[in-house]
């Protein structure tokens, strides 16, 4: 039955009277309301287990944090407990809020309520937030414009430049691109054993092929650089062997044993250093 003039006033009167009885205490300190989610809840009900969520990486919204690799991570863990299909969208969807912090939080929480409905509408949202276009050019720029550093090994070399390429996913450049700026920013030295390595015939080889060959390079640097322990023992035997030598010089020391004995002993040095830190 619809509501006549006399009752809509009546119900006005009440409203009125209850406001009017609510005290200082109710006015200042109002009934909490919880703020409608940006993300739109799922149709299909999926059981999220409590284990999960100590698992997921965090995200802090710092400038150093990198979000490719936070998706990258946090996509990762749910990988290892759903298996394709429409339902891991929705556990992404899901777990993800857990994952961020601090200001990375406060951003979600500040989206327009139930503007996300997907897992893919998360991600664009979350990478045009934390991955600004002034962040992508940086990037770039480090990849266009890499040179190599002084005194540094073509194995340290090559892998600087891969992570500034895995740092920016999305960099645009296509291999031959990636192959010249390598090159262009590589000391003479790396060249010559490049050219030499290869038979001088590096720029006749595809892309893919350049590409692959510097990876190559890089590795079997790494190899050459990397003491064995037989090494290691053999320029123990040959320090010991100076020592001796060198003191039986009890008037005259032979400076030129002084300097191979100073020489040797450094390089022993920086390869015990260096197997410490590998261990």
């Amino acid at each position: 039955m619809e509501a006549t003039p006399e009752d809509q006033h009546s119900h006005q009167g009440c409203q009125d009277n209850l406001n009017e009885f609510r005290s200082m205490r109710d006015r200042m300190h109002p009934h909490r309301m919880s703020a409608p989610s940006c993300i739109v809840p799922p149709t299909k009900q999926l059981v999220i287990r409590p284990y999960l969520v100590p698992l997921l990486p965090t995200f802090h919204g710092m400038e150093s944090e990198n979000p490719y690799a936070h998706i990258k991570e946090f996509e990762d863990v749910c990988n290892t407990f759903q298996k394709g299909g429409a339902s891991i969208d929705l556990m992404r969807l899901k777990l993800f809020p857990f994952t961020l912090k601090d200001k990375a939080k406060i951003w979600l929480n500040s989206l327009r309520p139930r503007s996300i409905r997907t897992w893919t509408d998360l991600q664009a949202e979350f990478l045009k937030k934390f991955f600004p276009t002034h962040r992508i050019n940086g990037l770039k720029r480090q990849i266009s414009n890499f040179s190599a550093k002084e005194n540094e090994k073509i194995y340290e070399c090559w892998e600087r430049y891969m992570e500034a390429i895995n740092a920016c996913p999305h960099h645009g450049f296509d291999t031959w691109l990636l192959v010249s700026h390598f090159y262009d920013g590589m000391s003479s030295s790396m060249k010559q054993l490049l050219e030499t390595m290869c038979g001088g015939d590096f720029m006749s080889k595809n892309p893919e092929e350049a590409m692959d060959f510097l990876s190559y390079v890089a590795e079997v640097s790494r190899e050459w650089d990397e003491p064995t322990k037989g090494e290691v023992g053999k320029m123990k035997s040959q320090l010991s062997a100076f020592n001796a030598k060198v003191g039986m010089y009890t008037l005259k020391e032979d400076d030129d044993m002084k300097a191979k004995l100073a020489a040797m002993t450094r390089r022993l040095e920086e390869l015990e250093l260096k197997r410490i830190h590998e261990v």
